[in-house]
């Protein structure tokens, strides 16, 4: 499973990479952001990371 030649796993691994670290950021301070941003990025991230291990899973 591929998109533009590049494998839809790695990109959610990069987008999970990414979230995780704005997490941590804007709950350590680091990033000054409202509550509400926090907790819904942190949703997102909790569904990219369950469909990024869903698929290495099916993948592998």
């Amino acid at each position: 499973m591929t998109i533009g030649g590049i494998s839809i796993i790695l990109i959610l691994g990069i987008v999970n990479f990414v979230l995780i670290l704005f997490q941590m950021s804007t709950g350590l301070r680091w990033i000054k952001m409202p509550f509400g941003v926090h907790r819904k990025t942190g949703i997102a991230f909790f569904i990219t990371a369950s469909v990024h291990g869903l698929l290495g899973l099916i993948a592998g």
